[in-house]
């Protein structure tokens, strides 16, 4: 057998032994970016159509928040354990089998199924706003200017509006709402609970900004304009109150990255990083170990 085909035979064998090992970085990279970055979720009910359907996957940004405040109008995720577990909750069946059980939680990662415990909304309104419903015309009102919402609402949810309050939303929690109005289980109907409808800040796992598949369904999720006014009096309050201007969110779905991105945008990222990272790590092995023969030569000469 000629040294060129040892060769070849070498570094296929040495493929398979480390793709097992690429294989866990990727995993693990995916894992990191899912929980810190983006993550894409699953759509699972009907409560935000028709800006949202059923079988949509979005991308949600967890970053967003760290550089600026909730809007109103943004379209946030949050975890709704132990208070919105009722009325929409999607019932996940949970495997029996230990390999269906760990491609079930892989899908929830990626956002291909859905988890069973999170939620998509509206924000409508923030802490210490006054929300009620309705005004003369069916309008929902924050702090008593009323929405224009028919370009985003399903059609015909402003003649189905439910009349509430006024109810002025506490400190750190917030007023969240769905698009079509008829079926959405959402603060106005959670009003007994703690915190009388509102959802805790710190339970919104990120704002969803663009939905990525199916592909014909391609495109952003902005704050509508209706809530341009109400938002640039807030951020007025807050330039005035601190004296600097209040950070933005970088447009990231507009990005090249972001057009690009699809559901398993976390496992691709940490597949494409693991290849190099498993090549540095390997380059910087290699080197340790010629330095430790380089230096155990040197002694021995001595």
């Amino acid at each position: 057998m000629s040294a060129k085909n040892e060769g070849s035979k070498e570094k296929q064998g040495s493929f398979w032994k480390e793709l097992p090992i690429l294989i866990v970085i990727a995993l693990v990279l995916a894992f990191v970016i899912k929980t810190w970055v983006v993550q894409a979720f699953y759509i699972p009910s009907k409560s935000m159509e028709e800006t949202l359907l059923v079988g949509d996957r979005v991308l949600v940004n967890k970053l967003v928040y760290q550089v600026r405040d909730i809007k109103r109008g943004d379209v946030v995720v949050f975890n709704g354990s132990g208070s919105w577990d009722e009325g929409e909750t999607v019932v996940v069946e949970e495997p029996t089998n230990p390999v269906s059980r760990l491609f079930t939680w892989v899908g929830q990662q990626l956002g291909v199924q859905p988890t069973g415990k999170d939620y998509i909304k509206r924000v409508i309104a923030l802490p210490g706003d006054t929300v009620a419903c309705c005004d003369a015309e069916n309008r929902v009102t924050v702090n008593g200017v009323p929405l224009d919402e028919e370009d985003y609402l399903f059609p015909g949810s402003a003649a189905t509006e439910t009349e509430f309050g006024p109810v002025t939303v506490p400190e750190g929690r917030v007023w969240l709402m769905g698009d079509h109005r008829a079926i959405s289980y959402d603060s106005r109907l959670h009003q007994n609970d703690p915190g009388e409808g509102s959802v805790a800040i710190d339970s919104v796992v990120g704002r969803a900004f663009v939905i990525v598949w199916p592909l014909d369904r391609w495109g952003t999720l902005p704050i509508p304009d209706t809530f341009e006014k109400l938002n640039d009096e807030t951020a007025e309050g807050k330039k005035s109150a601190s004296g600097s201007d209040v950070g933005g969110e970088p447009d990231l779905a507009s990005a090249p990255v972001a057009a690009a991105a699809l559901p398993f945008a976390p496992l691709a990222l940490g597949t494409a990083a693991a290849v190099p990272l498993h090549l540095g790590g390997r380059r910087a092995q290699r080197a340790l170990r010629r330095r430790f023969r380089k230096s155990h030569a040197e002694d021995s000469g001595d």
